[in-house]
């Protein structure tokens, strides 16, 4: 009887070390795929609470008695208790009041995991000015 050895003995010689090649292609790509959806979440964190910062202190500045800066201090207040600059960080407030409207808009930069690069936010949110008619 001869001895014969199955073919995949053969291929597998002709395959030893594919798995290190296939590991040094693909592990870049799934490392990128996870940091690009990282810095997704941030920015979007970062965006939802310029948003809401900004909507706190058009509710502050817009009521009767409000002002510019009673909707800085609320925005400002928002984003502090939000987390800061652990969030959004490098925060500028300001806001708008005239007769009718009030405009707070919050402006900043959201964290990243991206070397040198720093996205910015910026939010805007407006209100009508809370005043007494006379029937």
């Amino acid at each position: 009887m001869s001895q014969h050895r199955p073919a995949t003995s053969s291929r597998r010689r002709d395959e030893h070390g594919s798995v290190s090649i296939q590991l040094v292609i693909l592990l870049p790509a799934l490392f990128a795929v996870m940091f690009l959806g990282m810095q997704a979440a941030l920015f979007y964190h970062a965006r939802s609470v310029a948003i809401a910062a900004a909507q706190e202190g058009a509710r502050a500045a817009s009521a009767e008695s409000g002002t510019q800066s009673d909707g800085v201090a609320a925005a400002d207040a928002f984003v502090s208790d939000a987390g800061g600059d652990d969030v959004l960080s490098g925060v500028s407030v300001t806001a708008d009041r005239t007769a009718t409207t009030v405009t707070v808009t919050v402006i900043g930069k959201s964290l990243s995991v991206i070397p040198g690069w720093t996205p910015r936010i910026e939010q805007s949110a407006s209100l009508p000015t809370e005043r007494i008619t006379a029937p």
